[in-house]
């Protein structure tokens, strides 16, 4: 596929300095480019390896200019990065029909313009919309409702009642509609809570490899609208999360806590049960919250407290070597004053 540097400066509302009838054929990064490539830069000694290389136009942000290389200039480079992709390479959706080795429940309603992999399983009752795709070993629990443009990787598995808005997508091997885990102690056993809620996951969410997203105890859980989540993070049941949240790698939710919109969780946190995350909320790596959050509220560290204080704690911690040294000598001339007092 080719483009014009002045075709792809219209689709990104972007500036051309040079030549713009010099044709694309690639994006690339600075290390791999070729002639007839798109790269990008948004800081200088991006943009100094981005000149000497072989592509023949660079996306920039900042006022760069350069006599070697047409540019394209835009507001932000890494933006318009994720609006070009799309454009070189177009993601492939598999042709629209029903695999013979799909098992598929009679009264299953199936658009005609989805696709069913091989080894697919179709519950009773369940829908999926046109354009929608389960690509291999998929099993679809009954009453799940999928609707349009979604994208199952092989071996999602959507347990009964989830319901699944447009454009979503979700990687290899997670688990939607999953048991919470609930439990009561009655007499000396661990008694199994039935979990009758389900799973509805809004719009434009995309969900990671190997994730665990547990049906309501009683009720839903709930994934908002626009809302990403990485690999290997275990939602538990009764979790709402909010619209245009970030959830990274290994992330772990305890039941009925509530995100607000556009909440941030990095990787390896843990998050205690009932608790409510306000909106824009941030949580450091490898935290532990364990109380609220207030809206725009940053925490770190095991218990997870507000950021400055928590940085305060570690500087404190790191000078505690220096502060002990300092502590045996007071302790050294205290005890030889004893001595020549007594």
């Amino acid at each position: 596929m080719s483009f014009t540097v002045s075709e792809i400066a219209e689709r990104v509302r972007g500036e051309v300095a040079g030549d713009g009838s010099v044709r694309l054929t690639g994006f690339s990064t600075t290390e791999n480019a070729r002639s007839g490539d798109l790269t990008f830069a948004d800081k200088e000694d991006f943009f100094l390896a981005a000149e000497a290389s072989a592509a023949s136009a660079i996306l920039v942000s900042g006022d760069f200019t350069s006599a070697a290389k047409v540019l394209i200039r835009v507001r932000n480079a890494r933006i318009a990065v994720a609006r070009l992709l799309p454009l070189f390479y177009p993601p492939e959706r598999p042709l629209p029909g029903i695999d013979p080795g799909a098992r598929i429940a009679v009264s299953a309603q199936i658009d005609p313009m989805a696709h069913i992999g091989p080894g697919c399983v179709i519950g009773e009752g369940v829908q999926i919309g046109t354009r929608s795709a389960l690509l291999g070993g998929n099993h679809i629990g009954k009453g799940s409702r999928i609707a349009e443009d979604v994208l199952l990787f092989p071996n999602v598995v959507i347990y009964t009642e989830t319901v699944i808005g447009n454009r979503v997508t979700i990687h290899a091997g997670t688990t939607v509609g999953s048991d919470g885990y609930g439990y009561v102690f009655d007499e000396g056993r661990h008694r199994k809570v039935l979990q009758v809620g389900n799973v509805v996951i809004h719009d434009d969410v995309e969900i990671g490899a190997n994730c665990a997203i547990d049906r309501g105890a009683l009720g839903s859980t709930v994934i908002g609208a626009g809302t990403k989540i990485d690999n290997l993070v275990h939602v538990a049941h009764n979790v709402v999360i909010g619209a245009h949240c970030l959830i990274m790698g290994q992330v772990g939710f305890a039941g009925s806590t509530q995100l607000g919109d556009y909440t941030v969780i990095a990787s390896q946190s843990g998050i205690a049960g009932h608790l409510k995350l306000g909106k824009q909320a941030t949580v450091g790596a490898k935290s532990g919250v364990m109380r609220d959050i207030p809206d725009g509220g940053t925490v770190l560290g095991i218990p997870a407290a507000p950021d400055k204080q928590a940085k305060r704690q570690w500087v404190a911690v790191q000078q505690l070597p220096e502060m002990l040294r300092r502590v045996r000598e007071l302790e050294k001339r205290v005890d030889q004053l004893k001595v020549r007092s007594s």
